[in-house]
């Protein structure tokens, strides 16, 4: 740990990411010194997560009035403790607390990784409320009061204000509070098998795709609907194409737009996470020369570059109405795709011993 006029900054390696989490946990493994090959990639990082999912949700009262998200919901503790490291969370309403157990891991070394509020971080320039954004705190300056901030979507170290982190770090807006939650990791020595892991991974993000409920974002409005999973996949390709009777011609024009930057821009990693894991998927593939790896990669890959389809029609030119119908029509291909990526997934997913034996 290197002092900066006499206040403490970690060394810290860092690469731009296309996933908060998945971007930030990649730059604490290569910081731990742990990997495979050398330090993984944020591919490999994202599928070994297990985090596959979808949820989608129409509601008025959300703004834009839809809600499309490709990943579960517990990557940052999931991911760790596959790779056999400890994981706390803390969490609290107190400002001074928050801060406090964050200053304590930077004076022992130790990056800490936080959920900040994007619409609260002044170097990202957005509007939109999204609470649960990762972003990783490597120093502090008590004389300037900043601290040394590491983002995904940044190539450096930001200086932010301690007021400004302390409102990202305490918003109560969407989707839920952020509470100043603290993910506390404690690496191992060394990382497990990466073939049981990446077949644990799959496992889980297959169980994840099956499983029917509805989504955990929604106000219970008569109006609005919902689900996750392949319940979600055929839910949005069947109601995509009923928005014009749902939408006026200029909330139309929102949603669309919205619709694009859910699935390419959102820290998706481009294609609504399915990128992300077919390019872990194919390194898993190349690691340990599992072919049903390679098949996973293949059927992440065509559900990728079908949702980034979804994603161009709907920003193409042309009047809202013209996009939403070049939009719908490309989107009755997925849930067959996903269906593929599901199966691929279950097979990927058993046990090399099992696998062995079969």
């Amino acid at each position: 740990m290197a002092l900066t006029d006499g206040n403490p900054v970690i060394d810290y390696p860092h690469r731009r990411g296309g996933h908060c989490g998945s971007g930030a946990i990649r730059d604490l493994l290569e910081w731990a010194g742990l990997g495979w090959d050398g330090p993984p990639d944020e591919g490999l990082v994202f599928a070994l997560s297990g985090s596959l999912d979808l949820s989608y949700v129409r509601d008025t009262t959300l703004m834009p009035p839809i809600y499309l998200v490709g990943r579960g919901g517990d990557l940052e503790t999931d991911l760790p403790r596959r790779l056999g490291a400890t994981v706390s969370v803390h969490a609290t309403d107190d400002a001074h607390e928050g801060w406090a157990v964050v200053r304590e891991a930077i004076d022992n070394g130790r990056p800490a990784l936080v959920w900040a509020d994007i619409s609260e971080l002044p170097y990202l320039r957005v509007r939109l409320q999204m609470s649960r954004h990762d972003i990783v705190v490597i120093g502090y300056d008590d004389e300037r009061h900043l601290a040394h901030v590491v983002d995904n979507d940044r190539d450096d170290v930001q200086l932010v204000p301690y007021e400004a982190l302390a409102r990202a770090r305490a918003s109560r807006g969407f989707p839920v509070p952020t509470r100043h939650t603290y993910f506390d990791i404690t690496w191992p020595d060394r990382l497990p098998d990466l073939a049981s892991a990446a077949a644990e991974a799959f496992a889980q993000a297959a169980a994840a795709m099956s499983s029917s409920g509805g989504p955990s974002i929604t106000t219970g409005r008569a109006s609005s609907v919902g689900a996750t999973g392949l319940t979600a996949v055929d839910l949005f390709a069947e109601d995509i194409a009923g928005w014009a009777s749902v939408f006026d011609d200029e909330v139309l024009d929102l949603v669309l737009h919205g619709l694009g930057a859910f699935i390419e821009k959102a820290g998706t990693g481009g294609g609504l996470f399915r990128r992300l894991l077919s390019q872990g998927a194919a390194d898993v593939a190349r690691l340990t020369g599992d072919t049903r790896a390679d098949q996973v990669a293949t059927a992440a890959h065509r559900c990728a570059e079908r949702w980034s389809l979804v994603a161009s029609r709907a920003r193409q030119e042309g009047s809202a109405r013209s996009r939403l119908h070049a939009a719908a029509g490309v989107a009755t291909a997925l849930p067959d795709l996903e269906r593929e990526l599901v199966r691929a997934l279950e097979i990927a997913g058993t046990s090399p011993d099992r696998r062995s034996d079969s």
